[in-house]
């Protein structure tokens, strides 16, 4: 594959997404010689690793909203924290 590959750890989720959703198409294709095919399906297996830490850190920071008796906002909390 003699294309400009960015670096992986530096893309964002969405560029990282598109790169693979790339990968796939083209190796759902057949048109990609065996070795090129070797090398595609290994970047997208690093691509795919790197979408799941991102979306893993994303919903880390994920916090739900705390409401009162009466439906309203009061505050927010982690995600993880126990009910209560």
């Amino acid at each position: 594959m003699a294309e400009d590959t960015p670096d992986i750890s530096a893309m964002s989720f969405e560029d990282a997404l598109k790169a693979l959703e790339d990968v796939v198409r083209r190796l759902e294709g057949g048109e990609v010689p065996l070795d090129d095919s070797i090398s595609l399906y290994e970047r997208g297996e690093v691509l795919r690793k790197h979408c799941q830490a991102r979306l893993d850190a994303a919903q880390a920071r994920i916090e739900r909203i705390v409401t009162g008796p009466g439906g309203e906002a009061t505050g927010t909390k982690p995600l993880d924290a126990p009910e209560g």
